[in-house]
């Protein structure tokens, strides 16, 4: 980005969860004057239970899938005090402190919604703010996340029922007793499925492809770790790396369709794992009992796609979030068709002062990378990083098309995924040579 007039105005950062706080650690270390909003009274976005900003899916028993080793932000690391997998509130805990650590807070205006975002003729951006406050940046940062706008299955017929998405799921206590069918086979899918089953009357988790379902741990490692050793130090492909801990989680698990839970069709390299210590234990047990696709509803009774039919008192769709900004027309940047065109997962090629942080889903930690953009960003508004022509950023943006094609399942659940290792080494190439390509 070439340095212009509009470099003395400030950058809006919209939000201050995980994503929010690294970019502005990051401003704040390059000199780059901005100013951030959240639209809660306090740092932590979706990590904090019972956010007042009303927009958390986390539910009491939530615990992180990354181990403590590799979850943190590069310059900031866990303590060993803390678990191999973290709590929502440990979590929570460790971004307060990294925010306190880096001295973020204080340019944190909470309590502040921002209501819109548009460009100008001038190359700058005008942000309104709640009441109708109306100021002016150099360029727009959305960090609200991607978890908070959920996504719903439909189905033929009419249920008599509860039905709600788990993103307003919290504790297991208000199901007891009842007959509760959970839709999805993600992991907040199989975490609400064994939070609940020992408290519902009766617990059924509908799956439509089904998932290779993975233990946390290994010989008492953390999983990731494995992934790891073999992606990292051996440096094999990903797709043989994670072929290797199938059958180091095989020996595990076992055989999964031996515990109700269908074999997927396709191999494991081309989805987001499942990743769970207790559910095979709790189907092995009958407290979970896994159906195909939902056929049709029938007032208080479901079909499955087996033909098999059972008595449902409450239905939670655990069937993800779409990818929302309220604050920004359609017309500018969206994700409704699956397919998100960002050149380098950031940048709106046709508004190359809007960029999009944390739209990323790696096999693995999404943190590390985020500090990653936040420090690739602040290189590129500092002049330090120059950006190609809009003609090479579509260029890149294609072959990331053709690679997500190619690499992962034809779903909405993978629009944002990205190989972390050559995600990571396409930035800091970057970064190195002070200019980006489009390879």
């Amino acid at each position: 980005m070439n340095a212009s007039r509009h470099d003395v105005l400030p950058v809006c950062i919209i939000g201050a969860g995980s994503s929010g706080v690294t970019v502005a650690k990051a401003f704040k270390a390059k000199g780059i004057p901005f100013e951030c909003f959240e639209i809660g009274s306090n740092v932590g976005g979706m990590w904090r239970y019972e956010n007042d900003n009303g927009l958390s899916s986390a539910y009491r028993s939530l615990h992180i899938d990354t181990s403590r080793q590799n979850l943190g932000y590069p310059d900031f690391p866990i303590p060993d005090t803390y678990p191999d997998f973290l709590s929502h509130t440990e979590v929570l805990q460790y971004l307060e402190a990294y925010a306190d650590h880096f001295g973020v807070r204080p340019h944190i205006q909470f309590n502040t919604r921002v209501d819109r975002i548009e460009p100008t003729d001038d190359g700058s951006w005008t942000v309104t703010l709640q009441g109708g406050t109306i100021r002016r940046y150099r360029a727009v940062v959305a960090a609200n996340g991607h978890l908070w706008d959920p996504r719903w299955a439909e189905f033929e017929g009419q249920f008599n029922g509860e039905q709600m998405h788990s993103h307003h799921y919290r504790t297991a206590e208000p199901f007891k007793g009842k007959r509760v069918l959970i839709v999805g086979i993600g992991n907040s899918a199989v975490d609400v499925t064994v939070d609940l089953c020992k408290t519902a009357d009766a617990t059924f988790l509908s799956t439509r492809r089904s998932a290779w379902v993975m233990p946390k741990y290994i010989m008492g490692r953390p999983l990731d770790r494995w992934l790891g050793f073999f992606a990292g130090r051996l440096r094999l492909p990903t797709p043989v790396a994670r072929t290797i801990v199938k059958w180091l989680a095989y020996g595990v698990t076992g055989d999964q369709a031996r515990f109700g839970i269908p074999k997927p069709e396709h191999p494991v390299w081309r989805e987001h794992a499942t990743l769970s210590q207790e559910l095979i234990p709790y189907c092995g047990h009958g407290w979970i009992k896994v159906k195909p696709n939902i056929t049709k509803l029938e007032g208080d009774t479901v079909v499955f796609d087996d033909g098999s039919r059972e008595a449902i008192d409450v239905i939670i769709h655990a069937t993800g979030y779409k990818t929302s900004f309220p604050f920004l027309s359609p017309d500018i940047f969206s994700v409704n068709t699956g397919r998100v065109n960002l050149y380098r997962r950031m940048l709106v090629p046709d508004y190359p002062g809007l960029f999009m942080l944390g739209l990323v889903q790696p096999i693995g930690p999404t943190i590390p990378l985020v500090e990653l953009q936040g420090r690739w960003l602040a290189s590129v508004l500092a002049n330090e990083t120059m950006l190609p022509n809009r003609a090479v950023m579509q260029q890149e943006i294609t072959a990331h098309h053709h690679h997500q094609a190619s690499r992962y399942l034809d779903a909405a659940r993978y629009a944002l995924e990205v190989d972390a290792r050559a995600y990571r080494k396409q930035l800091v190439g970057d970064m190195a040579r002070k200019a980006s390509l489009a390879s």
